[in-house]
């Protein structure tokens, strides 16, 4: 069998490469380190492509960027794969207003480059389309809400577990990030209903897990530790802290994958996140923190929140359960925590 994987040095690329590596397969990466140019040095994954090259067996690195098609498009046709595990993209919501262009580049025309030339070069393999819950925009703001001690919560009983895929994607505020994002999810849900191509998409929720290079503008609690670790200031932008995500950790997302790929519906799309389990707001993954290790988070509450945020957002997974009854959320958000501490703190006595 062989898979290939885009954004291979990223945190859910890396989990898929090391999970389809140790299967048996031949697992052909590629990434460019786009997020180096990103986010700056702090974001690089080189130190995970390193780690990825020396521990794995039938793993092939290629710098491609999948903006280039024609580069693309030869690798496909050399390589035929069986599974195409795309997550490649540029992931900040607040970095795409910043470089417009070069994000939707990536994030949609990438995408349709990658799905293009699995049609043309790979037609009966399949394809998982890493998605975000920022499709939605600012539509599940609309839910009402009540204000807790620590956290925003839905007033609604019917609302309990969380937004479902019925969610709309237009006619809200998406931020650059999210609009550039939506227009791969519909292109590659077109490839699936359209071609009949093995296509799913996925909405992920707050993905996250040791493996992740989080940055100030992307991937909170990833970051949330760096900084716990470095005792370095935070920030909080709005809502008084209690906006609340819902948190999987990366190996979770690739056992969907890998359920998906099993049993395939073409043009499928499922919200994937931690669920209601792993749902804990800024101040909550602070507490956490501070909880079950020595340090302490210097943080102050800005009151301007970022622009289409979602101010609670739980994943509903029952579809995604229904469809795939072997599939469930695995790690806590303790262990995720406990786990993120102790590969910062591993990198720290590295540097």
């Amino acid at each position: 069998m062989k898979v290939l994987v885009t954004g291979s040095s990223g945190l859910i690329g890396s989990a898929a490469v090391r999970h389809w590596d140790q299967a048996g397969a031949d697992c052909i990466g590629i990434d460019n380190d786009m997020r180096q140019v990103f986010f700056g040095s702090g974001g690089s994954t080189r130190w995970n492509l390193e780690r990825l090259q020396s521990e794995m067996r039938r793993f092939t690195h290629h710098e491609v960027d999948i903006r280039d098609r024609d580069r693309v498009f030869d690798l496909m046709s050399k390589t035929q794969p069986d599974l195409v595990i795309h997550c490649a993209a540029q992931p900040s919501h607040d970095k795409a207003s910043q470089i417009p262009i070069l994000d939707f580049e990536v994030n949609a025309l990438g995408t349709m480059h990658m799905l293009e030339a699995t049609r043309q070069f790979a037609p009966d393999a399949v394809f998982c389309h890493m998605s975000t819950n920022k499709v939605y925009g600012d539509a599940p703001n609309e839910i009402p809400l009540v204000e807790q001690e620590t956290r925003w919560e839905y007033a609604r009983p019917e609302d309990y577990h969380g937004v479902s895929e019925s969610c709309r994607i237009d006619q809200t505020l998406h931020s650059l990030f999210g609009a550039s994002k939506a227009s791969a999810d519909i292109v590659a849900q077109e490839y699936g209903r359209y071609f009949g191509m093995k296509v799913g998409v996925f909405r992920g929720g707050c993905l996250t897990g040791a493996s992740h290079s989080g940055v100030e503008l992307h991937g909170f609690l990833s970051y949330l530790v760096h900084v716990a670790v470095h005792n370095k200031p935070y920030t909080i932008y709005g809502y008084k802290g209690k906006q609340v995500r819902d948190q999987i950790e990366s190996s979770d997302v690739v056992r969907a994958f890998e359920a998906f790929a099993a049993n395939p519906r073409p043009g499928a799309v499922y919200n994937l996140g931690g669920g209601r389990d792993n749902s804990a707001s800024v101040l909550e993954c602070i507490s956490l923190i501070e909880r079950i290790s020595q340090y302490r988070v210097q943080y102050t509450i800005s009151d301007r929140n970022r622009t289409g945020d979602h101010i609670c957002y739980i994943s509903d997974l029952r579809k995604l359960r229904s469809d795939y009854p072997g599939w469930d959320v695995r790690m806590n958000l303790e262990t995720m925590v406990g786990n993120m501490i102790e590969m910062e703190e591993h990198k720290r006595r590295k540097s």
